[in-house]
């Protein structure tokens, strides 16, 4: 498994509960633009529309060399593959009040596409600070233990 992008936003804005994968439907042209790359996650999340899960705003430009189509919308939602069960649950998840779901990363497993997303709260601005606090003591840490080692 390669990780192709990842959504930094995504753990820094919300606590994730939990974590799913999915695939996604796309189109030729942009299996090749992802898996050279060309995907950005940054103000993307997932939707319903009825029952069907789609990835929403994750912005995916059509491949150079595959030519030029007339209405290509890079933005354009894309559906996500999953099974009935896990639907049902993320429906009823969703319902609760202050959790929405939040795409964490898109990556490649054998030869498939596919994207992991968690259910997440949303942080308050104290609890972004007390992260940011942990990641720096953690780093001052990392730096002391390699300086005497």
């Amino acid at each position: 498994m390669s990780t192709i992008a990842v959504n930094k936003r995504a753990s820094f804005d919300y606590e994730i509960i939990d974590k799913y994968e999915a695939g996604l439907v796309l189109s030729g042209a942009e299996v090749k633009s992802i898996k050279t790359g060309h995907i950005s996650l940054k103000g993307s999340f997932v939707t319903f529309r009825g029952t069907e899960p789609f990835l929403t705003n994750a912005d995916i430009p059509f491949y150079k060399f595959a030519g030029n189509p007339a209405n290509y919308d890079s933005r354009q939602p894309r559906k996500l593959l999953l099974k009935k069960s896990e639907i049902k649950n993320l429906l009823g998840k969703i319902k609760v009040k202050g959790l929405t779901l939040v795409p964490i990363r898109v990556y490649t497993k054998k030869r498939l596409i596919k994207l992991e997303f968690g259910v997440g709260r949303g942080k308050k601005e104290y609890d972004k600070r007390e992260s940011i606090k942990q990641k720096e003591n953690k780093r001052k840490t990392q730096r002391l233990l390699r300086n005497i080692g």
